[in-house]
């Protein structure tokens, strides 16, 4: 009896079924919470759509026109451009403005760093303190707070007459081209309380057996602060020279105000906004306003792509000793 011999066939493979579709009424709800997410976000799209993205178009326009404000634009190419580098108040407002950001932002983020780190130490009365400290930035930026800072340093006012008292020549620095800036350097330094507060947020960071370690170790203050404390606060440091030069790069309100809107005398509070407010407000060229415009925002960013590859050689990140 022979042997029977079933062939079987293979079985294909078996495939996975699909996925049903979503339910009518999930997907529904799915649109209906996407809706009210850009509901949501509707008046700060508007908001940057007509306030912002649509302003730096036009301006970026405008840069390369003919454009006074009561004319329809031509278009002139590079023209304000190569006006702009040959005018000499241009240069004299980049002159200016250099100065003070490389004198004032250091000192006052000196003075923000002194403060913060005596405030670090615990007190009585530390709310106070801090409180103190940073009402000057809060009012600072204020129009009020310029005309009392020219009634200071005005001629015959309480800086003059101290001066004099103390033996030093006076006359008043708001009439004083060699010394006008300095009072705006001033102002700016007085209103260190913003990044004195961000320095103090970095201080309480530094763990305190670093501390502990370097005074078994024969360590005194100094060395304790080149050591331990400015790198551990690095990123702060940096965050603080950042946002400062910044911010330093766009001064107008004080210099306009001290100068008695006329950015003087002879040119010498004469900043970059105040020059750029000058032609394109009171001379109509909103043209070569805009170009100077964007010429700042280049400055501006050139500056802080600086400052960031700079950081690599003294900026100290907790994930990099890792």
């Amino acid at each position: 009896m022979g042997t029977a011999v079933t062939l079987v066939k293979d079985s294909p493979p078996e495939v996975p079924a699909a996925r049903p579709a979503a339910p009518a009424a999930e997907r529904r709800r799915g649109r209906r919470e996407n809706l009210a997410g850009y509901l949501f976000m509707s008046p700060w799209i508007a908001g940057f759509l007509l306030l912002t993205a649509g302003p730096m178009a036009a301006s970026l326009y405008f840069a390369f026109t003919d454009y006074n404000l009561f004319a329809s634009p031509k278009w002139i190419g590079l023209h304000n451009f190569t006006t702009m580098f040959d005018d000499p108040r241009w240069q004299k407002s980049v002159e200016v403005t250099a100065k003070y950001v490389v004198i004032g932002t250091p000192l006052k983020l000196l003075l923000a760093l002194g403060v913060a780190l005596l405030l670090a130490q615990s007190r009585r009365g530390q709310a106070f303190y801090r409180a103190a400290f940073y009402a000057p930035s809060l009012i600072g930026a204020s129009v009020s707070v310029g005309f009392v800072w020219r009634a200071l340093f005005s001629d015959d006012a309480v800086v003059d007459r101290a001066q004099s008292f103390l033996g030093f020549p006076a006359g008043g620095w708001v009439g004083d081209p060699g010394r006008v800036l300095y009072s705006l350097v001033a102002l700016t330094v007085w209103q260190f309380g913003a990044p004195m507060v961000i320095f103090l947020a970095g201080l309480k960071q530094v763990p305190r057996e670093l501390y502990e370690a370097a005074e078994v170790d024969g360590a005194g203050p100094l060395r304790r602060f080149w050591s331990i404390t400015l790198p551990m606060i690095s990123p702060v440091l940096f965050f603080n020279v950042l946002l400062e030069t910044i911010h330093s790069f766009q001064i107008f309100g004080s210099a306009y105000v001290v100068s008695n809107t006329t950015c003087g005398p002879a040119d010498a509070t004469l900043v970059y906004t105040c020059y750029l407010y000058q032609k394109g407000f009171r001379e109509s060229q909103m043209g070569f306003a805009s170009a100077m415009a964007w010429m700042l925002l280049l400055a501006v960013a050139l500056v802080t792509a600086v400052l960031f590859w700079s950081q690599k050689r003294w900026v100290h990140y907790e994930e990099d000793a890792r």
